[in-house]
């Protein structure tokens, strides 16, 4: 991030400098603040290409409780928006969102994902109509070309043949006859106008309906099957095929908070969801999923823990355990599971001075702090936490922006007497981090 960098929009900044100081991860913006984790994105742009190539991948981000994992997610989630994927994204809730469950917990899963289906042209969700309405042009253009034009009389009927012909591939997967069925009626209401039509064959879409009496009421016409807790997923495979079909480079799902999976406290409940990630795991390994990646976010008590974490589960355990020979400064980064390390001391202060120029960018004044006392405030934040280990990029950058929010609102304040309310004085000298001579410009991201 050079001086001499494009400016970022303003809504972008103002947002991304609100999310931060609430210590929450930014949806958008996420590629100006990062710092490190070059090997861990490499490794996950590779998954990328995968699913490009027509493969699927799932990956497992580690790492404890403000580590970075959802920002990673989000770092990816942008960088896969950019190279042409649809992409989703959605938190596990203990009340409501889980892999399956009989109170309608995978499909509140699923009607999640699908609300913030999100693309290139919609970066912040709700890009199913717009993805619906860009094929129904391409299905239009199609028939001009025939010499069909929407005003013949045999319009509908030929669109709705045009539409079997090119979806019958996913005819033989759960539910794609009823997929195909939906789409053709949704094109027509298109055409006809008829927003009412439009909407309830969305709401099948998203899986909204209870009921195969409560869907056939509301479209006009008896459909098969319904999108439930046993069915979420094939039809989460149904639209990355589909994603492909229409000319995006797949489809990608970020699941967060996969904890909640780890605190069911119902044995039986707790082995079915995580049966049901068996599933995902083995379709992607095996061939089963066109152009879908999956990327699952946890703490290492989710992963490891062999009373109620994935390692409890034998088939999940003998898939993601580490190699023996991956150990140490060795990591193994095609492995499923992706460990986040902690960020060096280097890395921590490069992401200091990254947040700070942002700052001054928002403010528009000079930042109220040197480059000195930024790294007084660092040596201050390891010392506080008593190792850098224990030091989380989440902790750092809400006391960070509180800070310059503090000395920019109070201009006769003082960084050490504000770093002097932890109870020790602030960190000097041999205290102090070793980084004074780096520049954010030599940090390599």
């Amino acid at each position: 991030m050079s001086e001499a960098e494009v400016k970022i929009p303003k809504r972008i900044l103002n947002n991304l400098i609100s999310s931060l100081s609430a210590g929450v991860v930014p949806r958008v913006g996420a590629p100006y603040i990062a710092i490190g984790r070059t090997k861990e994105i490499a490794a996950l742009l590779d998954s990328l290409q995968a699913v490009k190539d027509g493969g699927a991948a799932v990956r497992f981000l580690i790492g404890r409780y403000g580590s970075g994992k959802t920002f990673l997610m989000q770092l990816i989630r942008g960088y896969a928006l950019e190279r042409g994927f649809l992409c989703a994204d959605v938190d596990l809730s203990a009340d409501q969102r889980r892999l399956c469950g009989g109170k309608g917990g995978g499909v509140a899963t699923y009607r999640e994902l699908m609300r913030n289906l999100a693309s290139k042209a919609s970066p912040e969700g709700g890009a199913l109509s717009l993805l619906l309405s860009r094929y129904y042009n391409t299905l239009v253009a199609a028939l001009a070309e025939e010499g069909v034009m929407p005003e013949a009389p045999d319009f509908s009927a030929r669109l709705r043949k045009k539409i079997f012909a090119q979806i019958e591939r996913f005819e033989n997967e759960v539910g794609g006859f009823d997929f195909a069925r939906v789409l053709s009626e949704y094109f027509v209401a298109t055409l006809e106008d008829n927003e009412e039509r439009k909407s309830a064959c969305l709401r099948w879409l998203r899986g909204e309906f209870s009921t195969k009496t409560e869907a056939k009421q509301a479209l006009g016409f008896a459909i098969s099957i319904i999108i439930t807790d046993e069915n979420w997923y094939d039809f989460i495979k149904i639209w990355a095929a589909f994603s492909r079909f229409i000319g995006y480079a797949g489809l990608i799902l970020y699941i967060d908070e996969c904890i909640v999976l780890y605190k069911i406290v119902n044995r039986v409940s707790r082995e079915a969801n995580y049966e049901k990630l068996l599933t995902i795991f083995n379709d992607a390994l095996q061939g089963r999923a066109e152009g879908l990646g999956i990327f699952f976010g946890g703490t290492p008590q989710f992963l490891e823990d062999t009373q109620r974490g994935l390692f409890s589960y034998e088939a999940l355990r003998s898939r993601l355990v580490d190699s023996r020979y991956a150990m140490g400064e060795f990591v193994n980064y095609d492995a499923p599971v992706l460990r986040l390390r902690s960020l060096s001391e280097n890395e921590l202060y490069a992401l200091l001075s990254r947040l700070g120029k942002l700052f001054a960018q928002k403010t528009e004044k000079p930042l109220p702090i040197s480059e000195e006392e930024q790294r007084l405030f660092l040596a201050n934040a390891l010392r506080r936490a008593g190792s850098s280990e224990l030091l989380t990029p989440r902790e750092m950058i809400r006391d960070y922006m509180a800070v310059l929010s503090i000395l920019d609102a109070n201009p006769e304040a003082d960084l050490k007497r504000l770093l002097q309310r932890d109870g020790e004085p602030p960190a000097t000298g041999a205290n102090a981090p070793s980084g004074g001579g780096i520049r954010v410009e030599d940090i390599e991201i």
